[in-house]
């Protein structure tokens, strides 16, 4: 009998085909848009793996790991998300999550963060200091995760304008060039 894997991702192209990659390595890929459907899909399935989005519509993807860890406690969780940063990163290991990976991923990349036996968050050495739009980016993204999205209440608590925080979030991590 195969391993299971809950594939929670609110991009249904981007799920059928990590859900195909997944198969073809040999394990039972059970895929979910949601909260509430991947809530459904792990009690009857009660899967080994999780690989988790952070934004979806509706509840974020770290309610969703504190309550699929809560449910499955042996559950490892995988968090997938393009809103990488620091910030998201530890929040969603607090939650309950195993490890976090960037997207894009690589089929392989995921599932070796399930094999590491420790939790873990890439971090820079604490000699290092960050370039100023490094930082504010990663604040960016940690108060975005916070309003789970939401761009208008992001804004309101950061003090800018909306549409100044969708320029700087359009223009991309900085130095990711």
């Amino acid at each position: 009998m195969s391993e299971t894997i809950l594939l929670v991702d609110d991009d249904r192209a981007f799920c059928d085909a990590l859900a195909m990659a997944l198969q073809r390595r040999g394990f039972t890929v059970v895929v979910a848009h949601g909260f509430a459907d991947a809530m459904r899909e792990a009690a009857a399935w009660k899967p080994h793996r999780a690989v988790v989005d952070l934004h979806m519509p509706g509840r974020s993807g770290l309610e969703l790991i504190t309550e699929l860890t809560r449910v499955l406690p042996d559950l490892a969780v995988v968090v997938l998300t393009g809103y990488g940063s620091i910030a998201t990163a530890v929040e969603a290991i607090k939650a309950g999550a195993t490890h976090y990976v960037s997207k894009p991923a690589h089929v392989d990349e995921i599932l070796s963060a399930f094999d590491r036996t420790a939790p873990e968050v890439a971090l820079p050495a604490v000699e290092q200091t960050k370039p100023l739009e490094e930082v504010e980016w990663e604040h960016l993204q940690r108060v975005l995760t916070e309003c789970d999205g939401n761009i208008s209440e992001a804004a309101r608590r950061l003090g800018m304008h909306r549409r100044s925080l969708q320029r700087k979030l359009a223009r991309g991590r900085p130095g990711a060039d």
